[in-house]
């Protein structure tokens, strides 16, 4: 169905998807047809939005289911939800699939491909993350030596030869070496995030796959250039994401909100993915991944851990954390209190005040499909 401007603009303003499309009515009849083969088409609307570049197809959860499943836009409970009112198990590609259908800012794609694509690359993402587990170390990093190399100037690169899976399933998971590997949890994410866009491109885009493989035989694309090269922030602080909003396959940061405890590096705070369920990433101990609270509860402890070591340094006793969380844990005045301090926004960069844990965004992949892909792969030269 079309829709008037001043339609489509409120309908823009309520969130969800926004698709590119060729053939409006063909492509509309083919998402439904989709939408109806992932079980979810009952508590979705669809409409066509004209301007003056072309036609999109905007694709929302229809008010009412929305607020049945999604209410303020909380994804965490989404499983539970859908099971009490289905009588079933919700998969991770639904969860994936409801969660962008309730954006509460409008997502775009640039076709039906590019969903699908993204749906793959997050569950990727999502998975890969369960099962990553990895030795903490703030001030160290290895890598398996049968796979990468390391290079004073362009960091850990990819042996000639090597496949790009292979080696980031051998540094991140354990049961292909039999061992743990020293990461920070900033470079994990990104091997987690890499892993997914990979298994992605060597199934439906081959040709980039290789493209990815020999730019990690020349240099290791990490830090700001990898956020700016694979990724798209959503929200900001000025129009923050919901406090419970979070799709899996995300990559967020969890802010360290004491000044002291922060100085520690690696202790600023803790990158993790969202794995769908309620549940996100712990890459140090992957048999309990963190809930929200929980999460909040072992970064309101931080400031408990730190100390003065023997060479006079500020150093993070995690022994003293741990002890402190459990005492937490089971005592619901001092729960109440921690989760009071740390579940709320963060404050901007370099305050410490009131803030809490909680970023006002989140990380996602850029599309990598084959029709509009926006990856583009910086060139190295040596």
């Amino acid at each position: 169905m079309n829709l008037s401007d001043l339609s489509s603009r409120h309908l823009v303003r309520q969130g969800g998807m926004l698709l590119g499309t060729t053939s409006p009515d063909a492509d509309e009849a083919q998402l439904r047809e989709w939408l109806a083969s992932q079980g979810v088409l009952d508590g979705v609307v669809t409409h066509q939005i004209s301007h003056s570049t072309g036609t999109q197809i905007i694709c929302q959860l229809d008010p009412c289911y929305r607020i049945q499943h999604l209410p303020l836009h909380d994804t965490l409970s989404l499983h539970q939800r859908w099971f009490k009112h289905r009588g079933q198990a919700l998969s991770l590609e639904q969860e994936i699939l409801l969660a962008l259908l309730g954006a509460p800012r409008v997502l775009e794609f640039g076709s039906l491909a590019a969903l699908q694509s993204q749906l793959r690359v997050r569950s990727h993402i999502a998975q890969a993350a369960a099962k990553t587990a990895l030795a903490f170390k703030t001030q160290a990093a290895e890598r398996p030596e049968a796979y990468w190399h390391y290079d004073e100037d362009h960091g850990f690169l990819l042996h000639p030869g090597c496949d790009l899976i292979e080696a980031i399933e051998a540094a991140t998971q354990p049961e292909a070496t039999g061992r743990l590997y020293d990461f920070s949890c900033y470079r994990a994410s990104e091997y987690v995030i890499l892993l997914g866009l990979a298994l992605e491109l060597r199934a439906h885009h081959p040709e980039l796959y290789l493209q990815l493989q020999h730019t990690c035989q020349q240099h290791a694309i990490r830090s700001g250039q990898f956020h700016d090269v694979f990724l798209i922030e959503y929200g900001t602080l000025q129009e923050p994401l919901p406090a419970h909003y979070y799709v899996p396959g995300d990559r967020l940061w969890f802010r360290n909100p004491d000044a002291r405890s922060s100085d520690i590096e690696g202790y600023e705070g803790s990158w993790v993915i969202y794995m769908g369920h309620g549940l996100f990433s712990n890459f140090w101990k992957r048999e309990r991944p963190f809930t929200l609270e929980s999460k909040c509860v072992e970064i309101f402890h931080w400031r408990d851990g730190a100390h003065v070591d023997a060479d006079g340094d500020l150093a993070m006793d995690e022994a003293r954390v741990a002890q402190a969380v459990r005492g937490t844990q089971s005592d619901p005045a001092a729960l109440q209190t921690a989760l009071e301090r740390t579940m709320r926004l963060r404050d901007p960069q370099g305050v410490y005040a009131e803030g809490g844990c909680i970023d006002a965004t989140r990380e996602f992949p850029r599309s990598v499909s084959v029709q509009g892909c926006q990856l583009v792969l910086p060139r190295f030269s040596h």
